[in-house]
């Protein structure tokens, strides 16, 4: 199993909104090597939901239940989605000063490319965060 992070603004999309449906496809995703990051998924990895903006944390686990397929809304063509279900929120949030504060979380995708809007999460990182926010996996 792989780990992940995606980012969303909590206005637009929330953690809330995302339990309320259960499974959601994650479109709008423009950006190639979040995109391609997304073809790397396969069914049953996990992320984590990370509300960007103004709160900049980790609220809720979400589980990859599709393979990458076309993004309908995209006319170009290029670029795609996968579907992910809500799993859990996390007990704690865990913020992005958390987790910059942290020297193993150092070299994590979320803080090297903070404008990445979905990004690999590796199992030590993944082990650190949940400790960090008191869930357990």
């Amino acid at each position: 199993m792989a780990y992940w992070l995606i980012k969303s603004e909590p206005g637009s999309w929330s953690w809330d909104d995302h339990v309320r449906v259960g499974i959601e496809p994650w479109n709008g995703v423009r950006n190639y090597q979040a995109c391609n990051n997304m073809k790397a998924m396969n069914i049953g990895d996990q992320a984590f939901f990370y509300h960007s903006v103004k709160e900049k944390q980790v609220v809720g686990i979400v589980e990859v239940c599709s393979e990458y397929y076309l993004d309908p809304s995209d006319e170009s063509g290029r670029f795609g989605m996968v579907d992910f279900k809500a799993i859990k929120p996390v007990e704690k949030p865990v913020t992005l000063a958390d987790i910059k504060a942290m020297p193993e979380l150092e070299d994590m995708a979320l803080v090297k490319q903070s404008r990445l809007s979905v990004c690999p999460v590796t199992d030590k990182e993944w082990k650190t965060i949940l400790k960090m926010s008191r869930t357990k996996p």
